[in-house]
């Protein structure tokens, strides 16, 4: 209670427009109360649709001290589960993905069906009812391609976010695209401080010469202010919504998610070293405009995305601790795309890969400075940096309410 109380007063005097104060980068109590509010109650991207398309496939990832485990069942509908033995606590599914006709865990032979409920387990005893023991369910939405769980109790709607994110992905045709390529890469620093590297270009120029060769540095790409009185993103909106793609800057009430389309440089239609398509076949076949750019979503606290006429990357961010955080990449291209004839991977991933281990160093630079005695909140700039000081104030007024209630993390009764 008492870190909490102290989180609570810094957020309440903090000074806008100015960085956070040290703990909330680097102090191992403030990161439990991040999991506590944030992760472990709202919803959080976890992976896409294509990559368990058919029954008994499966992905799993650890949330903290959440293990779980999403799965395709026999009749084709996506589930999320603790993946925890109901019988001694195992782990069930230990590999990061795979396929399998029942879930078994390792260690006994308990054996779940796809939907969690438990369909064997040997030697238990007259009065054993199975019934009792399936494993334990978690709040999972899939939409546009995309796979979303929450660990709270009473997870928050998910609706306004299915409203807003779905037109714009729909011609995309994600959900039957497939993974061409993926990397996990563990940046030394705080979550927050990945959003805050994520939601600006005022870095750009000095280091990313690969992304800035098709990418745009204008601050209204990644920023919010101003961003409808661009002339040139209001062409491209006016361009791509022509052709029948959803594409105006929206972004929901409390700033937790948006999406808009934006412009790449010159005549670059992806992001390669030439601007030209890295992949030969279109992500999707109804998508026949030219030069639509990249459709960019982000959802805090766990993914942003670009999505282009031949390919999508997408990313998803994972605390570990304090001064850890995964980020996983994966680009997704046509389900029919065939590498080394449509394709070839190095090229296909050159440019956020190079990106990637740009923005990594820079993390981890930001947080071994922040360590310091030093170190105080620095001003951002209102001209380059509205996207942070965006990321920032909706950090703050997320928390202070569940910091002000007492901070009781509605989850599942996983006892």
């Amino acid at each position: 209670m008492e870190t909490k109380l102290d989180m609570l007063g810094r957020l309440q005097r903090r000074r806008p427009g100015f960085s956070l104060e040290q703990p909330f980068y680097t102090d191992p109590d403030y990161f439990k109360v991040d999991m506590d509010l944030i992760w472990y109650r709202d919803w959080l991207f976890v992976g896409h649709d294509c990559e368990i398309a058919r029954p008994g496939s499966y992905f799993t990832v650890q949330i903290g001290i959440y293990s779980v485990v999403v799965v395709r069942g026999q009749d084709g509908v996506i589930r999320a589960l603790h993946n925890t033995c109901r019988h001694r606590g195992s782990r069930v599914c230990t590999a990061h993905k795979g396929t399998a006709a029942k879930l078994v865990c390792p260690y006994h032979q308990w054996t779940y069906n796809l939907d969690g409920s438990l369909a064997f387990a040997r030697q238990m005893g007259e009065d054993f009812c199975k019934d009792d023991f399936g494993m334990k369910p978690v709040a999972c939405e899939s939409v546009a391609g995309y796979v979303f769980v929450c660990l709270a109790d009473e997870p928050a709607d998910f609706a306004p976010f299915r409203t807003l994110m779905e037109p714009y992905f729909a011609p995309h045709d994600l959900a039957n695209a497939k993974v061409a390529h993926e990397t996990t890469i563990i940046e030394k620093g705080n979550w927050k401080l990945v959003w805050e590297n994520n939601r600006e270009c005022y870095h750009c120029a000095a280091n990313h010469p690969e992304l800035c060769k098709t990418f745009p540095e204008a601050p209204t790409v990644t920023g919010v202010p101003s961003v409808d009185s661009d002339p040139e993103m209001l062409e491209h909106w006016a361009h791509c919504e022509a052709n029948g793609l959803p594409s105006k800057f929206r972004i929901d009430e409390a700033g937790q998610f948006r999406a808009t389309r934006a412009p790449l440089l010159r005549d670059a239609v992806s992001y390669t070293m030439s601007g030209k398509s890295a992949v030969k076949r279109n992500l999707c076949d109804g998508v026949s405009a030219d030069r639509i750019g990249t459709l960019m979503l982000y959802h805090y606290p766990t993914t942003w995305n670009h999505v282009l006429i031949d390919h999508a990357t997408t990313f998803r961010v994972i605390p570990i601790s304090a001064t850890e955080t995964a980020v996983t990449t994966k680009w997704l291209v046509h389900k029919d795309a065939v590498e080394g004839v449509d394709y070839t991977v190095d090229e296909l991933i050159h440019v956020w890969a190079m990106t990637n281990d740009e923005d990594r160093r820079i993390v981890e630079e930001n947080a071994f400075g922040i360590q310091s005695p030093a170190y105080e909140p620095g001003p951002y700039s209102p001209v380059h940096e509205g996207g942070v000081i965006q990321f920032v104030d909706w950090y703050a007024d997320f928390m202070v309410p569940r910091l002000a209630e007492g901070g009781k993390p509605a989850l599942k009764n996983v006892a």
